[in-house]
């Protein structure tokens, strides 16, 4: 296989960021919500690949080699040799629908065949967690998963997904690859902390929590958020949930807001989370969240017999709002351990899916650093 990142922005249109543009077999790219649907941006990117699937999302900023850009669009193609795709859709219209969702997904991807899928999934109107817990039950649990929830920056207004020509809400797209010759690896690390007392989730409704010890749960976050409380939702994203079941603690996972009822004082988060289970507030420094973005390279890379000849990058908006301009230190981590030749474009999302490190099954993790690698033997 070979692949090749490009770039474009509004006054020069795509220019080659790493390659000169070829033929492809897919095109994956990633751009704010103003610069997919209010540009001509995807419709010449047709044009310089004819024949190839287009596929992309809105997002909270983008990946594109080293750099983290919002004004242009970053776009990675991708060619293979001797590795079959295929790629399926669906809409979905709530979050009550998203296992049936993702099974139905799932489905038309199934085959005995099949290696690895990339998913990427409208990030408000889906329940992710539900979305991934039907796609496993739709094409097993050995077949490895990994993508992500587009963004909309810190607006939490409006996501969307592209299939070809259909960029739209509600969308979610899988992109299956078959065969032996194709090996997808993955790494996802957080590095972020844990503070304040253990709580016990008393009331919740799928990815809504009501209550923690009884008391409603906004009350609390409003208490620890302070001065930043009237900018909820978007301040939550710097103090994610960490949650897990008290009888298997270990096996932890990271939640993020999304939005909230002031009214019903409740919080809607990206997954589920269970009712019974504890929960903690986190936070992160500078410092962790780079060692996270690391740990997930070096994870990715000590798991391929290969060398990765492209890598997909999907990072929580919520990493880049406590980072700020120093972002791009996160993006360096990675290619410490990726390589600089390796082509690499991603972006920020509302949630990425892969893989959880302790069982190996894909779930929905927030505000990690998630790295797709991709190789194909000869």
């Amino acid at each position: 296989m070979y692949a090749s990142a490009l770039v474009w922005g509004p006054s020069g249109g795509w220019k080659p960021a790493d390659a000169t543009t070829d033929d492809a077999d897919i095109v994956f790219y990633f751009g704010l919500r103003r610069n997919l649907a209010g540009t001509s941006a995807i419709k010449e990117l047709r044009s310089l690949y004819p024949s190839a699937r287009l596929v992309g999302c809105s997002t909270g900023g983008h990946v594109l080699g080293e750099d983290v850009v919002d004004d242009e669009v970053a776009a990675l193609a991708m060619k293979f040799e001797r590795t079959p795709i295929k790629l399926a859709h669906i809409k979905v219209d709530d979050h009550g629908d998203s296992h049936a969702c993702g099974a139905a997904l799932g489905a038309q991807i199934a085959d005995p065949d099949l290696s690895a899928a990339f998913v990427l999934s409208d990030g408000l109107r889906v329940n992710g967690a539900q979305l991934v817990a039907g796609l496993v039950d739709a094409v097993g649990a050995s077949v490895r998963i990994a993508g992500g929830l587009a963004g909309d920056g810190a607006d939490f207004s409006e996501t969307l997904v592209g299939l070809d020509d259909d960029l739209c809400s509600g969308q979610v797209v899988a992109i299956g690859f078959y065969g032996p010759a194709i090996q997808v690896r993955t790494g996802s690390a957080g590095g972020w902390d844990v503070f304040g007392p253990r709580r016990r989730v008393t009331q919740a409704s799928g990815n809504v929590l009501l209550t923690l010890d009884g008391e409603p749960a906004l009350d609390l976050y409003e208490r620890y958020l302070g001065p930043e409380a009237p900018a909820l939702p978007g301040s939550g994203l710097l103090f994610p949930l960490k949650i897990f079941d008290p009888e298997n603690p270990e096996h932890d996972i990271v939640r993020t807001l999304l939005a909230i009822d002031r009214a019903a004082r409740s919080m809607t988060f990206a997954g589920d989370i269970p009712q019974g289970w504890t929960a903690q507030l986190m936070r992160g420094s500078h410092h962790n969240l780079v060692n996270g973005a690391a740990d997930a390279s070096a994870q990715a890379r000590a798991k391929a017999p290969l060398a990765a000849q492209a890598a997909l990058l999907v990072s929580c908006i919520g990493r880049r709002l406590l980072m700020g301009q120093r972002t791009g230190d996160e993006i360096e981590a990675v290619a410490s351990f990726l390589g600089e030749e390796t082509p690499r474009a991603g972006f920020y999302s509302y949630g990425e899916l892969a893989p959880h490190a302790r069982t190996d099954r894909c779930e929905l993790h927030n505000q990690t650093m998630t790295v797709t690698t991709f190789a194909e033997a000869l």
